[in-house]
């Protein structure tokens, strides 16, 4: 795959970085050659992807063209979007404290060139919101709010943004990201399609475990598939990738669902995909639904404070209460009597 670099003026690039291409954005948009390129890995660093500007255009067209553009018009707009920002900050809560608790000021920012910085105790951090913003130069403004470090918001900056001192490190980090060197990741062996198989060390209960996930690779060989595992850390990934296999606890409000949504929006084959995860793993939709095609079922009450003395009357002794969200049967318990209903 080739590399493509994109800026407004040759003055935004103070680099030479070996085997990429770097091309002004007017031509990038106008001229037929670039529009007729296959296998194209682009990284927008125009000053600006304000919407309708060229760097808006740039990333737009780039998917239309069937490059793979970062930061994606998708990404764009996350950045504008406080809500997923603010669920970001949420979900990386713990990261966030963690990395920046010896800092002594409320306020800090945050530079993030290809998930890294110059300071390698923020790498960590760095990488997490490479992850979830897929842009090749961010910066981050975190604000301190009673004792808690919150994520303010998060923005994707132009190389005219990087201070001078600063692209040594940026010119490093960016040669090895275009080498594929990046945090150490292997070469693919030559396959008809590539298989992620996620799969996290720290899932107490794995659907997979170590011996079998070996298994998969092995089975994905013998088809012709160069099938690969992957963590929660390998998020900016998926773009690699043809299909992805989870094999961890999957849950609505955890990564695995937004390996799951994001796989799926790249067009990868997704197992399970984010519609299964919101459906199976919650009881109360799977009772609606069942009720509703007349599948023939346990009579099933879902229980709330209005009704919950009504259980012994509706269901009878023994029966089974479960958790609408539970796994691997946590949260489920069968009872024989009142007393241990109550």
């Amino acid at each position: 795959m080739s590399v493509l670099v994109v800026a407004d003026n040759p003055g935004d690039r103070p680099y030479q970085i070996a085997n990429v291409a770097v091309v002004d954005s007017q031509s990038y948009l106008s001229e037929p050659e670039y529009s007729a390129m296959r296998g194209v890995k682009l990284f927008n660093l125009c000053r600006t992807y304000r919407y309708q500007s060229a760097g808006y255009y740039v990333s737009l067209l780039a998917e239309a063209r069937g490059h793979r553009p970062l930061p994606s018009v998708t990404t764009i707009q996350d950045l504008k979007t406080r809500a997923i920002v603010r669920l970001v900050s949420d979900e990386l809560q713990e990261l966030i404290q963690r990395s920046l608790s010896p800092i002594k000021s409320d306020k800090f920012l945050l530079s993030i060139y290809f998930g890294r910085n110059l300071a390698k105790r923020y790498d960590r951090l760095c990488l997490q919101l490479f992850n979830q913003f897929q842009a090749p130069l961010l910066r981050a403004n975190f604000g301190r709010d009673e004792n808690s470090w919150q994520l303010r918001n998060i923005s994707a900056i132009s190389a005219n943004d990087v201070p001078q001192a600063h692209w040594p490190f940026v010119v490093e980090v960016a040669s090895a990201h275009f080498a594929g060197r990046w945090r150490g990741v292997k070469k693919r062996v030559q396959s008809r399609f590539d298989v992620a198989i996620l799969r996290s060390d720290d899932d107490k209960e794995q659907p997979s475990d170590a011996k079998s996930v070996r298994k998969f690779v092995k089975a994905a060989a013998r088809l012709g598939l160069n099938a690969e595992v992957i963590s929660r850390d390998d998020y900016g990934r998926l773009g690699e990738f043809d299909a992805l296999f989870i094999r961890d606890t999957t849950y609505v409000n955890h990564y695995t669902y937004r390996f799951a949504r994001r796989a799926a929006s790249e067009g990868l084959v997704v197992i399970d995909d984010p519609q299964s995860i919101v459906r199976c793993t919650n009881k109360v939709y799977l009772a609606e639904l069942l009720a509703r095609h007349r599948v023939p079922a346990p009579h099933t009450v879902v229980v709330h404070r209005e009704n919950a003395d009504t259980i012994a009357e509706a269901l009878g002794f023994p029966c089974v209460l479960k958790k609408p969200d539970s796994a691997f049967s946590h949260g489920v318990v069968k009872v024989d009597g009142q007393d241990e209903l109550d």
